[in-house]
């Protein structure tokens, strides 16, 4: 059986590596994208079974690159988790208004990621 894959654009090291190795530890391959604003564009091409976007990119929108990869038609159905080390409440609302599945903290999401894993992709 093919291993699903996940997508993740990530530029802070620490939680997008750990990120990476969960994934592999949970038997997903992972295909980095380097900017955000490849995130669609690599969604399309890959088809993968959900992405993660790291809200705290320093180069490229992340935010804008969630709500592009919803807005495309071949990519709108795909589950998106958005993560961030900024707990405030207005930094966590700004992921789901772009169009992310489920936005978490850093350390939650690498905590419960199996949970959240099964929650955004549960079939409804």
């Amino acid at each position: 059986m093919t291993q699903p894959l996940a997508l993740v654009f990530y530029e802070r090291l620490l939680p997008g590596s750990q990120l990476v190795n969960r994934l592999q530890d949970l038997h997903y391959r992972v295909q980095t994208v380097a900017e955000a604003g490849a995130l669609a564009t690599a969604a399309e091409q890959h088809l993968p079974m959900l992405a993660l976007v790291d809200l705290q990119a320093s180069r490229g929108d992340a935010l804008a690159a969630i709500a592009q990869t919803r807005s495309a038609p071949a990519t709108s159905h795909l589950p998106i988790i958005a993560f961030t080390g900024d707990s405030r409440p207005a930094a966590l609302a700004a992921g789901q208004e772009a169009g992310a599945s489920l936005v978490a903290q850093d350390q939650a999401l690498l905590n419960h990621l199996p949970e959240l894993l099964e929650q955004v992709l549960r079939v409804e």
